[in-house]
């Protein structure tokens, strides 16, 4: 079970609300304490105050002037639970609502911060009364001559817990809201605060496209060194494209001398009466003069802005391969938007046709279908299938292994499957093969798509 969301907004959102909530939790406990405080130091100070004025009816030989007892409000009340008490040596008065303290009182009912408190100096006392009620109290010890005298002054303790619930409900009212703020805040500033991996994301995607060649140096500096990495990367992959193509076109120009010679020879002994040698001469410098074009094509992705009308070039290459093999009965239909174009070289697209659809007429029984269609993503679906014997699902990714050929009967290279595969990877596609419904194989492949014009609906 993962604890922690994938995402850094998620992980970022869920410590912010977490810290967020105990902050708020603390907030509320210390807030309480503190009003707690307070209340009861308004509290002691009205007891303290009784326990003084009684003190005063208090003679040094430890009798109790009674003329000089005084019950200011709410003392003076019966029933409001407030009270006083006197225990002195010849005996002990008190007022009404005052229930008698123990002698002297039980130690769970002291506060221990108060256990070494000096005499004349008040301590606070704590209990529960015979109904249950919670009281709290004032008490002083007087030393007379006939012993020490006892002066107490109580309040119910809901006096101090009363004020503080009804603190509570507003003050939990406005830490809910302060909450709330705090988490749209939050979520503000981690939107603002990870836009520029945003950012860097689409200019990832403007390079991938051509219309950048490097992610723009000015970062934040915790993406600096991301966006220096990035980049030398990028020049690192353009100076070995560089090089790649560089190979190509130096291979390309080494045969093309040759080839040239050929041809010439060819043409000089007339050992081509029929012209087919001359055909395939002139394909392969086709083939080679276009290999020359794509190495002084820009790296930068040039090639994916062409636009190449996918029906023509469909429509080309079957009838070329229905001449070639024309000794086989296969049927060729087709399906497909008119006006679909494509953003691909127009000889990378007959070369990918060509290769799909040759394997299609060498192994279909009577039929080979082609549909396309625009899909998701401004790519567009292409579908080749025929009714022939397929390949298995254990062996498809073998062939698609460069050289790889599953039946050596043929005579084929094993090539074109791998080189259609390179080439929709080149273009930003994908290649998938798989069964056909009715029995032998489908290719699937996806390529961009070019923008239409102003003029043309697809």
């Amino acid at each position: 079970m993962r604890l922690m969301p994938r995402s850094l907004f998620g992980r970022l959102a869920a410590l912010a609300a977490l810290a967020t909530i105990a902050a708020l939790a603390f907030a509320a406990l210390a807030i309480g304490a503190v009003l707690e405080h307070f209340v009861m130091q308004g509290l002691d100070q009205r007891l303290d105050a009784q326990v003084a004025l009684l003190a005063t009816a208090v003679s040094p030989d430890g009798t109790i002037d009674r003329s000089r007892l005084v019950s200011p409000a709410p003392f003076d009340r019966a029933g409001s639970g407030w009270g006083w008490r006197i225990d002195a040596p010849a005996g002990s008065i008190a007022s009404a609502d005052l229930p008698r303290i123990e002698q002297p009182p039980p130690p769970d009912l002291q506060d221990h911060r108060h256990r070494r408190r000096e005499e004349g100096e008040p301590r606070p006392l704590d209990w529960r009364d015979a109904k249950g009620g919670a009281r709290h109290a004032r008490s002083i010890t007087v030393r007379t001559s006939a012993g020490p005298v006892r002066i107490a002054a109580s309040a119910p303790r809901e006096i101090v817990e009363r004020p503080l619930r009804a603190a509570m409900a507003p003050l939990l009212g406005s830490l809910t809201l302060l909450g709330l703020a705090l988490g749209v805040a939050t979520l503000v500033q981690l939107r603002l605060g990870l836009r520029p991996l945003a950012l860097l994301k689409e200019s990832l995607a403007s390079v991938r496209a051509g219309r950048a060649e490097a992610v723009p140096g000015d970062q934040p500096a915790e993406l600096q060194p991301l966006a220096d990495e990035l980049n030398a990367l990028l020049s690192e992959n353009t100076a070995a494209l560089a090089n790649a193509r560089s190979h190509v076109a130096n291979l390309a120009h080494g045969l093309k001398t040759p080839l040239a010679t050929l041809a010439l020879r060819l043409d000089e002994r007339g050992s081509d009466p029929d012209g087919t040698m001359a055909a395939e001469v002139s394909r392969m410098d086709r083939s080679i003069r276009h290999h020359l074009g794509r190495a002084r094509a820009d790296a930068s992705g040039g090639a994916t802005r062409r636009r190449t009308l996918l029906e023509p070039a469909v429509d080309g290459v079957a009838g070329a391969l229905a001449r070639i093999h024309a000794d086989r009965a296969i049927a060729f239909s087709r399906s497909m938007p008119a006006g679909l174009a494509l953003a691909v070289d127009p000889q990378d697209l007959d070369e990918l046709l060509g290769n799909l659809l040759d394997n299609g007429w060498r192994w279909a029984v009577s039929r080979i279908t082609l549909s396309a269609e625009p899909g998701p993503a401004a790519k567009a679906r292409i579908a080749i299938e025929d009714d022939g014997p397929g390949i298995a699902a254990g062996d498809r990714a073998e062939a698609l292994r460069p050289g790889r050929r599953l039946d050596e009967s043929g005579d084929g290279h094993g090539f074109g499957l791998s080189i259609v595969r390179e080439l929709t990877e080149l273009h930003g596609g994908t290649l998938a093969l798989e069964a056909a419904p009715g029995g032998g194989l489908r290719a699937i492949v996806t390529l961009p798509m070019a923008a239409p014009r102003p003029d043309m609906k697809i």
